[in-house]
């Protein structure tokens, strides 16, 4: 520790390319995450101010970090989609360090078999030995699947990257989240890094990561300490009916219908762990890093996966390039700016007004659904 504080007292003058330098490459591997601990006690400590040691906290990545976190990767029957999921996985800078665990739902009926045997076949192919493979025999469902997979790689790894089988990745994106989730680790208000981002062209020239106060489902990572947060059971979901005020803040002012689909899952009629994630990162006033450029497209909203194809819904019609460049880690606190610029994006990408109308039919039609 010692060694590392002498490291961070002689940057303490230097301009930002050395302090970063000195954290990213100058130094070796065992004192890196010392300096790390240092920074942060010297911030708690009130000693922010200097400014070399406040870029320090603001500082942009530079190289993947040294320890991965493992890739939680969910397939079902989409053979065709996993090919892409995985090529773009394979050409991700860091990927050759990662651990990649393979989890497989069993069929719901005996005609997925098929789609599920040629899943698993692509995934073992591209994959190889490497990669661990967790297939279930029976249907748990999405929710239970991934719900059980996060919670088995985070009791045993303290981490873990998160992706579906229908997800084009940028090249930078496990370097975002290495990073992230090595920057953040410690901070109890961050629950999520986000690899998605909604199209918002004020943000597409930004060069910092924004705090958002929801959670994207589109590749992401977490904690052992965030997902201990996650209520399965929803307490306190009731109040979104009760309290006007509460629903509107968990519909993002109104943009998004988050309530309709909590409601939805607690009668039984849909099957969604997003959701439920949501509400617990909402009800513990969490935030999520979000790229301000998408590091990642879905490619499933094809009719082919479980959510259908979102006809009125855009969240994913305009692909935009992935960006070349990596971003600044800001400290973790809500940007209320940028906030109101992805609110207005999700409205777009929402059906806007007519999105609205078609999610108010929802809501008349949910007393009508049996619990």
């Amino acid at each position: 520790m010692q060694n590392a504080r002498r490291h961070v007292a002689a940057s303490r003058t230097r301009p930002l390319p050395y302090v970063v330098g000195v954290a990213a490459a100058s130094v070796p591997a065992a004192h890196q995450r010392q300096i790390r601990e240092a920074v942060s006690a010297w911030l708690y400590r009130g000693i922010s101010k200097s400014k070399s040691i406040a870029y320090f906290f603001h500082a942009p990545l530079v190289s993947p970090m040294p320890n991965a976190a493992p890739i939680a990767l969910f397939i079902f029957r989409r053979h065709e989609h996993l090919r892409k999921t995985l090529t773009g996985l394979q050409r991700c800078e860091g990927f050759s360090g990662s651990r990649v665990v393979v989890f497989g739902d069993g069929p719901k009926r005996d005609e997925q078999r098929v789609g599920i045997e040629a899943a698993r076949a692509v995934a073992r192919e591209m994959l190889g030995e490497e990669a661990e493979y967790r297939f279930s025999e029976t249907n748990k469902g999405l929710a239970r699947s991934i719900i059980d997979g996060v919670g088995a790689l985070i009791a045993e790894h303290g981490r873990v990257i998160v992706i579906e089988d229908d997800l084009d990745l940028a090249p930078g994106f496990l370097t975002f989240m290495d990073a992230a989730l090595d920057r953040y680790a410690g901070d109890e208000t961050v629950y999520q890094v986000s690899g998605h981002a909604f199209d918002a062209p004020e943000l597409m020239d930004c060069k910092s990561a924004v705090f958002l106060p929801f959670t994207t489902t589109w590749g992401w990572a977490t904690w052992a300490r965030a997902w201990r947060h996650m209520d399965e059971a929803a307490i306190g979901w009731e109040q979104l009916a009760r309290d006007r005020d509460l629903r509107r803040r968990f519909n993002l002012g109104g943009v998004y219908d988050f309530a309709t689909m909590i409601e939805r899952q607690k009668k039984g009629r849909t099957d969604s762990w997003g959701i439920l994630w949501y509400w617990s990162v909402f009800r513990g006033n969490g935030l999520t890093l979000a790229p301000p450029r998408t590091l990642v497209h879905n490619t499933g909203m094809d009719g082919s996966g479980s959510h259908g194809r979102g006809v009125l819904r855009r969240h994913n019609a305009k692909r935009q390039e992935f960006p070349a460049t990596t971003y600044d880690l800001p400290p973790p606190l809500l940007d209320r700016k940028s906030f109101e610029v992805v609110k207005r994006a999700i409205w777009r990408q929402n059906g806007g007004a007519i999105g609205q109308i078609v999610d108010a039919v929802k809501r008349m039609a949910l007393p009508l659904l049996k619990r």
